[in-house]
């Protein structure tokens, strides 16, 4: 299955190694990238403001440069 950040990187040109790059930069850690990179955070139904999954979802949100409703289900 494609995670959303999968179908977003790809439609960037990004590959797996340059998002985790990138998110390591903006200080989140590699196991909690791969997390993100692989759709773990999108079984999740309810995000609260001080949600780890939330605040690192901002920074790939920052690293596609879209909004992070975009990388939330419908």
């Amino acid at each position: 299955m494609t995670s959303r950040i999968q179908v977003l990187a790809d439609r960037n040109n990004i590959s797996y190694d340059e998002f985790i790059g990138e998110m390591r930069k903006r200080g989140c850690s590699e196991p909690t990238a791969e997390k993100l990179w692989t759709g773990g955070y999108e079984t999740f139904s309810a995000f609260n403001e001080n949600d780890v999954y939330l605040s690192n979802l901002r920074k790939a949100a920052d690293v596609f440069k879209v909004g992070t409703g975009a990388l939330l289900s419908d």
